[in-house]
């Protein structure tokens, strides 16, 4: 009774902070820290000790999983260099930092032991940057690079945790085999995941039931994750794998029931474990302090290395961050160079006059790439990083869930083991509470350009273009569809051209007219007149309903068609 209790009171906790940081501004993540740690020293409120495997193995896959289904593999190959550096070569350049200086101030713990906790502290947690970047409208490659890095970074500082762990056990010989170790965990969890992710979604392209299919979507997290840990692998990294394969192939092979239902379900399961691990970062923080022994080393003392270690932390993101957005600004001369060379030798092919059939698909293939790599390009001249970017990138390296939960999985032979805990603590709520609210004032002051809302709007408009034309080009065979023997009425073409053509018509209205008079344009009345029947409509549902006319089968059903043409006409968020 007491633990359903505590959960309903944690989740109208969520909620509730979820809708005061839309109105005061500040990001959810921060304001739940600040009310754990308040409500930690509440009197009566119980201390808080989640086991670790708890988050390791129950909070964190689904939690990466519902972030890697949203991630978009073009953007994140375009941005693979900037990920890679940050979540892979920043993580263990910080790991090995920050240890060799908690071994010099800590002498009883040994070199691996440090590096351990210089793996639990070395991960950045995106969700409040990404947060308040997406609130103030950051630019999105930089929010892609942010999401990205949160991703893989996880992965990379947990395997090293593990292989630091082994290290002062003396179960590595040597750095020769931590690295074996590694490569092995990354490699398994690669092929682990994208076996996992080509399964699932195979099956779920087989099931013709949205409860089926997603109590299967619920379950592919725990499906990566688990055969990977058995192997020694890295789970975390099975699971992202997974999630991005499994978000790149849904457009073509899974149902758009599933689609649809996906996405409500994960959204909800991403806020709640999301924000909730955040209010448990704050709720562990009066039992944590009472468990330490000060006769080892006293909490000030532990405090004072946290910060220290939060400081050597920020300093190296931005040395490494501004390095790394100069190489990065010289990658489009590169790319330029290689998309020349690549269009001469589709030149030469194109003046061929005949062409076998060898050729024939080398011409189709190297045209969709120098068509990708062109794409590629205008992107990095129109959204390359520049110092603005780099200073956002560096001040964004907020600890957070990872950090909570690899800090308690240290072992329990590891010398201050309890300080340690509290110096991991220290550094996640330092990095939220600090960079997490200086965040938003660094923006303003930055007066970083976001998105363009116009050419968004014009780009919208060409592509509904580019789909119409292509969705039309059915209609002049309707017998391919309907069959030879059924006649199509000339009426019914027309209403399903008229409908076709709607869409676009509207996306060019929203790019041409400003908001005013968009609110007068035909398309928009079409809408509110249409949402007015709807609401008549349902209103009379309401009615019958209350009649008990109607079997409850026939009113759900009603419903459900309302429901589903109500979501086709109101755009998500009240966007127009």
């Amino acid at each position: 009774m007491e633990l359903g209790l505590l959960g309903i009171i944690g989740i109208a906790v969520l909620v509730g902070v979820a809708v005061l940081s839309k109105r005061v501004g500040v990001a959810a993540p921060l304001i739940l820290v600040v009310v754990g740690i308040g409500l930690s020293f509440v009197p009566g409120v119980p201390s808080f000790s989640i086991p670790d495997e708890w988050i390791l193995t129950g909070i964190l896959p689904p939690l990466l999983y519902a972030a890697a289904i949203k991630t978009p593999v073009t953007d994140f190959r375009r941005n693979v260099t900037p990920i890679a550096s940050l979540s892979v070569a920043l993580v263990v350049v910080s790991a090995f930092a920050t240890g060799l200086l908690l071994h010099a101030l800590l002498p009883d713990l040994g070199l691996a032991a440090a590096i351990a906790l210089g793996a639990v502290i070395s991960p950045p947690d995106a969700v409040a940057a990404t947060s308040i970047g997406r609130r103030l409208g950051l630019p999105p490659r930089l929010l892609t690079v942010l999401e990205g890095e949160g991703l893989v970074n996880d992965a990379t500082a947990l395997v090293l945790l593990r292989s630091a762990i082994a290290a002062s056990a003396g179960a590595l010989s040597g750095f020769g085999a931590a690295v074996a170790d590694f490569a092995f965990a990354v490699v398994v969890a690669v092929l682990v995941g994208y076996a996992v992710g080509a399964v699932t979604v195979f099956v779920r392209s087989r099931l013709d039931d949205p409860v089926l299919d997603t109590a299967l979507s619920l379950a592919v997290p725990f499906i990566a994750f688990i055969p990977a840990e058995e192997l020694h692998a890295s789970g975390v990294l099975a699971v992202v794998v997974a999630g991005i394969y499994t978000g790149h192939h849904s457009a073509s092979k899974i149902d758009a029931r599933a689609r649809i239902s996906d996405n409500v379900n994960w959204r909800t399961v991403q806020f709640l474990l999301e924000n909730g691990v955040f209010l448990l970062i704050g709720l562990e923080v009066r039992g944590l302090l009472q468990s330490i022994d000060e006769s080892l080393l006293s909490i000030g003392q532990t405090i004072l290395i946290g910060l220290l270690a939060t400081l050597a932390l920020i300093l190296l993101r931005f040395l490494w961050v501004f390095p790394l957005v100069l190489l990065m600004r010289r990658l489009p001369s590169r790319a330029e160079r290689r998309t020349l060379q690549l269009r001469r030798g589709l030149g030469r092919l194109k003046k061929q006059r005949t062409l076998d059939a060898r050729q024939e698909r080398r011409r189709r293939a190297l045209t969709r790439l120098y068509q990708r790599r062109k794409a590629d390009l205008e992107l990095e001249r129109r959204e390359g990083f520049g110092w603005k970017g780099a200073t956002v990138l560096g001040w964004s390296g907020m600890r957070g869930v990872v950090t909570l939960a690899a800090a308690q999985s240290l072992p329990e032979t590891f010398a201050y083991r309890e300080q340690l805990v509290l110096i991991a603590f220290t550094v996640a709520v330092t990095t939220l509470l600090v960079q997490g609210s200086t965040l938003p004032a660094l923006i303003r002051v930055l007066k970083i350009e976001g998105i363009d809302v116009e050419t968004d709007r014009e780009e919208s408009a060409t592509l509904f273009d580019e789909l119409r034309k292509e969705g039309l080009r059915v209609l002049d065979d309707p017998q391919a569809v309907m069959g030879e023997d059924i006649e199509v009425d000339d009426d019914v073409l027309d209403r399903v051209r008229a409908d076709t053509g709607m869409r676009s018509e509207f996306e060019w209205e929203k790019a041409r007219l400003p908001e005013q008079k968009l609110v007068r344009s035909p398309h928009r009345q079409y809408r509110d007149l249409r949402l007015a029947v709807l609401e008549a409509e349902r209103q009379a549902l309401l009615a019958a309903r209350a009649r008990g006319t109607y079997s409850s089968r026939v009113l759900a059903k009603a419903q459900r068609v309302l429901d589903v043409e109500e979501t086709r006409l109101r755009p998500r968020g009240g966007a127009s």
